[in-house]
Order: structure tokens, then C-alpha cells, then sequence
């Protein structure tokens, strides 16, 4: 009896297809849980593994139909809650739990993902899956673990884990000895050093864009034509900044001093002939004839500059402004650099500042210097956003400005230029001297506005000075000369707003942004002369005023309108009977030939 019932049960296993059947179960019987499952295979929802590896299939566990994957919590006692990792990669604090690490055994955690929001790379065992319709599989002779689970369309997958992913893809160090070493050091041995050097020969010219190559005679060095720009917060100057060819530019930067004493005489940045004691490269192919001077141009002093010289608590003849005019010829290269300085003297105080500008322009080979000088242009004819605003004082045109502040927030003499269409607020801080009321208001107008107050805008960008009705008037009205209940006050402008009106003109397919009008509007503040310091700020506000015309319409098109009795005759025809139809057939004919031409005139 026993025999015939085993015999049964074996046909019914037979039966029914494995991959229904052979169902892996956890030690414990527990559903398997998405974590259990793996990684997201296409058309599933599975889930990365977080606690053990996936089991092997327990004999004797069946259920009749295909086991859908559902979330369920995990039971404790014989899962063992940290996964065989040969290494924690996260477990980085010995002795104490880090976060979001899975794997590390300080957490004692049985399941880390319902205390971490996730676990980090590495600290959670990667499986690969790989998976099918359920359909397809009636028997699976897979021994790797299986499963069966619903995707987010509701169809069944079958998926089996690939490989046994226990050592979670770290390889075992190789081990070198004096055995294996001359084996494997021929195998993987090779130059320890990459040549970097390039064999291909320098370009015949420069290009747009391309670094300056300078040559130092005294020591047969190569280098770059460099201009310092200032970088970070406090605009500290970057040494390696190379100037671009054809790329007239300026910049400015702060340096600080923690030792002018010594930094008087020995920093070459003080110093200008740091600036000149080089010769530059006509062109690039200048570099494989170093001793043809006929490739090297050398950087003419417009005028004499002295050395640094330390005199008692003065350090002299300091660099304040570099200034190089170089002249180019197209694909001959450069054939003239000269340099002209600006110096200054620097008071030897703890942490003391210096702002340098450096300046460099680029001009065809012998232009004249009047056309050289000429500014360029806004726009032509009209303002292109991000260009300078032009202003003109007197017949001298130039660029409106803003504030700019030094490293230490002391107003500079350097400005912010205004550029249209740009709005814009700076300030900084002007340090007051004992004057009268009248003298301090002169100084602080132009400290707002520059030396040169503007007097008028340019319409256009491409204004000439010489035609003033290219030129519209700013309108601007001053603070009192002294406040009314006060004899030792001053009303003094803080604020200075630049309020410009513009509007776009010509064709809706290529318009033109012209500036219809501008004013300073100043705010005035009652101090007292003795004041130590005072904040000043620098508005600039844009306001587009452009009225657009009406969208053009299409071409009148024909409205045909027929007589209110045009179909007389059809309702005549139709109200008769059959026969009065008959006899009118020939008129309905015409009738609706005439209508048709009239469409077919109408379309064409």
C-alpha cells in the first residue's frame, strides 16, 4: 500500500511542471521578500539583496500553483543578518555602526534596510538575474536558485540568479615571491614614464585664441605671455593666466602682504622689469630656432620705470598697472610689443593690499594710434545685451560705470562698466577726509559716477561723438549743497541709481535695441563732515519699453454673396411633382454648373 501510494506521488510531481513546483523557500518557510530576490531585471521589480544569500531549494517544499513574489517580513532566528562580504568597503569606524553600511557587524542589525534609508555600494551582495516569461518554462534543470514573481504589467517571470555571488566580485590578491616576481614583472613590466613630448612640428602662425610664447635668452626658458587675473572672493591674483592672441583684455587683482619689508625688493611682481626681461615669438614655428632672432620681437619700454626701492616705512615704485600694446600683421605674426607702467607707493603696514590692473591690447602693424584708440562698438546700429553702455562727456566718448570695491571693500578706482540690458548693484566702502561740505560732495559724485560725470547716452551702439543727435541728454538732479536745521552736516549722495529706458525698432525679423532715455537718480543722506567712512551703492536698472505692433493679417479673401432669391427657380422645381422635375432637369443642371465655377474661381 505504501509502495503504491510513493509511486502516485511520483507521477503527480511529473505532472506538473518544475518550474511551477520547485518553488525556493527560506530555511524558515517565510515568503520570499523583494530583497531576496535581487537586483532589477528587465520587466520586473526585483530588488537589490540586503541580508542572505539566496537558498538552495528545500526537498519536500511544494505548493500547487506559481508562487508570486510578495513583501513579507522576515522572520528571525536562522537568517544571518550580515552577508558573507569577504571585505566591508563602508565599515570605516571600528568599533562603532556607520550609516547606511549594511554589512558593517557594529550595527547588529537582522534586516539594515528597515533602519537605513539605503545601503552604500559594496555593503550589500550584487546578484545577476536573468529572466523569462513564466510561460516559456516547464521544467527547469537550473542549479542555480530560482524564482518565480509578478512584474508591474502582471505578467510572471521566471528568473535564475546566475552565479553564486557570495564573494560579492572581489578577487583574491595574487601573491608575489621571489618565485613568480621575474614572471609577472615580465608580463605587466613596461616604461615607468610616458613621453609627453610632441613629435609634430608647432603651427606656421598664430591663431585666435592661441597663448603668447615668450623666450628667456638668459636662461633658454619658453614660456607664455602672462596676464593675472584675479580669482576667488577676494580676487586674489592668478599667476597662470595666459593672454590670448588677438584677445584684447583687461583684468584686475588684489595682493596681500604679510611682509612688505622683504616682499619690497624681492617679489617679482613689484617689480617691472619682471614684465619686459623676455623677448616673444613672432610665430610658434619660432621655437625650433631659438637662436634666429629673427623670430623674436623684444618688449620696447614706452617710458622709463624704476626699480622697487625700500625708503624707511615707503616702499617705492611699486607696479600698480602693466599696459602692453602689440601689433600684429596677420599670418607674419607679431612684430611690435611695447609696455608702459603704472607705479605707485605702498606704506609697509601689517597685511597690506595692492590692486594691480592689467591691461593688454592688440592693433593691426602700423595703424595709427588715433584709430587704435577709437572704443569699439555696442552694437551696429543697435545695443547688443552684454556690450558697454556708451556715454559721452565733452566730445570724449566712453563707457558708463559702476563701483568696484578692493579686496578689503575700499571703493577702487577701477569700475565695473555698465552693460546693457544687464541690471547691476555694487558698492563698497570711501574713506572720508575732513573738508568742507562742498568738497566732499565733489569727491563723492565722483566716486558714484567716475572723474568724467556723463552727460549724454548713445541712442545706438555704433554713436559717433562728432554727431550729438546721436546722443540723448541724461537727466540728473544733485543733492543740497547743506542740510537746513544742521550747521556741522552735509546732505551727501549714498546711492546712486542708473535708470535706463530702451526699446527695440526697424523689422520684427532683425529689430534693433536703441536707448530711449536715462537719468541718475540720487540718494542723499545728512552726515557729519567729521564721518570716518561711508557705504556708497551703484544701481543700474534696465526697462524694456518696446511697444510691438499688430501681427500682420493674411490677404482679404473673396466673400462671394449670392441674390436672397438665387434657388427661386429650384424651389419652384421641387415644389411641382415628379414630372414638372423632369421637365426642369436641364435648368437645375445649369444652375449647378454655375455654382461650381463660381467655388473653383473662388479657390483659385
Amino acid at each position: 500500500m505504501c509502495i503504491s501510494q510513493l509511486m502516485l506521488l511520483q507521477v503527480f510531481f511529473l505532472m506538473v511542471p518544475e518550474g511551477v513546483w520547485l518553488q525556493p523557500s527560506s530555511p524558515s518557510g517565510a515568503a520570499p521578500t523583494p530583497s531576496d530576490v535581487g537586483p532589477a531585471s528587465p520587466g520586473g521589480t526585483l530588488q537589490s539583496s540586503e541580508g542572505s544569500e539566496t537558498p538552495w531549494p528545500v526537498p519536500g517544499i511544494s505548493t500547487v500553483g506559481p508562487t508570486v513574489v510578495t513583501p513579507s517580513a522576515p522572520e528571525n532566528g536562522t537568517v544571518d543578518p550580515f552577508p558573507a562580504l569577504p571585505v566591508c568597503v563602508c565599515d570605516l569606524t571600528p568599533g562603532t555602526c556607520d550609516i547606511n553600511c549594511c554589512c558593517d557587524r557594529d550595527c547588529y542589525l537582522l534586516h539594515p534596510r528597515t533602519v537605513f534609508s539605503f545601503c552604500l555600494p559594496g555593503s550589500v551582495r550584487s546578484s545577476s538575474w536573468m529572466c523569462v516569461d513564466n510561460s516559456l518554462i516547464f521544467r527547469s534543470n537550473s542549479p542555480f536558485p530560482s524564482r518565480v514573481f509578478m512584474d508591474s504589467g502582471g505578467v510572471r517571470q521566471f528568473c535564475v540568479l546566475l552565479n553564486n555571488s557570495r564573494l560579492n566580485y572581489f578577487q583574491k590578491l595574487q601573491k608575489v615571491n621571489a618565485t613568480n616576481f621575474q614572471a609577472l614583472a615580465t608580463e605587466f613590466g613596461g616604461e615607468s614614464f610616458t613621453s609627453t613630448f610632441q613629435t609634430q612640428s608647432p603651427p606656421p602662425f598664430y591663431r585666435a585664441g592661441d597663448p603668447i610664447l615668450t623666450y628667456f635668452p638668459k636662461w633658454s626658458v619658453i614660456s607664455l605671455l602672462k596676464q593675472p587675473a584675479g580669482v576667488g572672493a577676494g580676487g586674489l591674483c592668478a599667476e597662470s593666466n595666459p593672454a590670448g592672441f588677438l584677445e584684447s583684455k583687461s583684468t584686475t587683482c588684489a595682493r596681500f602682504f604679510k611682509n612688505l619689508t622683504n616682499s619690497c625688493t624681492l617679489d617679482p611682481a613689484l617689480n617691472a622689469a619682471s614684465y619686459y626681461n623676455f623677448t616673444v615669438l613672432k610665430v610658434p614655428r619660432g621655437m625650433t630656432d631659438l637662436q634666429n632672432t629673427k623670430f623674436q620681437v623684444p618688449v620696447t619700454l614706452v617710458s622709463q620705470a624704476g626699480s622697487p626701492l625700500l625708503s624707511g616705512n615707503i616702499c617705492q615704485n611699486v607696479v600698480s598697472q602693466v599696459i602692453y600694446e602689440i601689433e600684429t600683421n596677420g599670418t607674419f605674426g607679431i612684430q611690435k610689443v611695447s609696455v608702459s607702467f603704472g607705479q605707485t607707493n605702498l606704506t609697509v603696514e601689517p597685511d597690506t593690499s595692492l590692486q594691480q590692473h592689467f591691461l593688454i591690447r592688440f592693433r593691426a602693424f602700423q595703424q595709427s594710434t588715433a584709430a587704435s584708440l577709437t572704443g569699439p562698438r555696442s552694437g551696429n546700429p543697435g545695443y547688443i545685451v552684454g556690450k558697454p553702455l556708451l556715454a559721452l562727456t565733452g566730445d570724449k566718448s566712453h563707457s558708463m560705470t559702476l563701483l568696484q570695491s578692493q579686496g578689503d571693500g575700499i571703493c577702487s578706482v577701477k569700475k565695473h562698466e555698465v552693460q546693457f540690458g544687464v541690471n547691476a548693484i555694487s558698492g563698497c566702502k570711501l574713506r572720508l577726509k575732513k573738508m568742507d561740505c562742498s568738497h566732499l560732495q565733489q569727491e563723492i559724485y565722483q566716486t558714484l559716477h567716475g572723474k568724467t560725470s556723463p552727460e549724454h547716452v548713445a541712442i545706438f551702439g555704433n554713436a559717433d561723438p562728432a554727431q550729438k543727435r546721436e546722443w540723448t541728454r541724461i537727466l540728473s538732479r544733485n543733492c543740497s549743497v547743506s542740510a537746513m536745521h544742521c550747521t556741522s552736516c552735509c546732505v551727501i549722495p549714498v546711492s546712486l541709481e542708473i535708470q535706463v529706458l530702451w526699446a527695440y525698432t526697424g523689422l520684427q525679423s532683425n529689430p534693433q535695441a536703441h536707448v530711449s532715455g536715462a537719468r541718475f537718480l540720487y540718494q542723499c543722506q545728512s552726515i557729519k563732515v567729521s564721518y570716518g567712512e561711508v557705504a556708497l551703492t551703484t544701481v543700474v536698472t534696465f526697462v524694456d519699453i518696446t511697444q510691438k505692433p499688430e501681427p500682420p493679417r493674411g490677404q482679404p479673401r473673396i466673400d462671394w454673396k449670392l441674390p436672397f432669391d438665387f434657388f427661386f427657380p429650384l424651389k419652384i422645381a421641387f415644389s411641382r411633382g415628379v414630372d414638372s422635375q423632369k421637365g426642369s432637369a436641364s435648368l437645375i443642371l445649369i444652375l449647378c454648373l454655375l455654382v461650381l465655377g463660381v467655388l473653383k474661381l473662388e479657390t483659385t
